[in-house]
């Protein structure tokens, strides 16, 4: 399984093209919310139902975590920080866009990796900042910003699931 965090003021279009999109490659994805309640708001105030509670997740079947960008309290959510520390020292995959490889950088996760983030947030990154659009090193999968959804989500798909796949998804959504 793969799971996708939401807290208040995440990116909209960051967060729903991504889960889109792996879907329609047949990606097993649930949306999580962070905050205790199922409606999660977003950054420009559309309400989404996540799919379970945190606190509800045991996440011993995590594949991929992913991060949308916007939420800027989510190095505040300590399960969510543990829960990323261990995924990375097991070498699973995380994925994080816009303002969320921020998180990952403050966390020692991008220590001997590279990645790109949104304009601003590149000292959180230290060296591991490299710029580019949407960064793949190691198991790690960043990208800058909100134009660039998409990207992001063809990329996760092709690392979840093959070429192929994505090539098909990127086709049939005529990107």
């Amino acid at each position: 399984m793969n799971y996708l965090f939401l807290d208040n003021g995440f990116e909209e279009i960051e967060a729903l093209t991504t889960v889109d999109l792996l879907r329609r490659a047949g990606v097993e994805v649930t949306t999580v919310a962070l905050r205790g309640t199922i409606e999660v708001t977003g950054a420009h105030q559309i309400i989404v139902h996540a799919d379970r509670l945190y606190e509800d997740c045991d996440f011993a079947d995590a594949e991929m975590l992913i991060l949308p960008g916007g939420a800027a309290h989510l190095e505040n959510h300590e399960a969510l920080c543990s829960l990323l520390k261990k995924h990375n020292s097991e070498d699973k995959l995380i994925a994080a866009i816009c303002y969320a490889p921020s998180v990952l950088g403050r966390l020692g996760i991008l220590e001997g990796k590279q990645a790109t983030c949104y304009p601003g947030f590149e000292k959180y990154l230290g060296e591991s900042y490299i710029g580019g659009l949407v960064v793949e090193s190691k198991n790690i999968i960043t990208a800058k910003g909100p134009g660039l959804s998409s990207d992001f989500a063809f990329c996760i798909i092709e690392k979840l699931k093959g070429s192929e796949v994505a090539d098909a998804v990127y086709d049939a959504a005529q990107y």
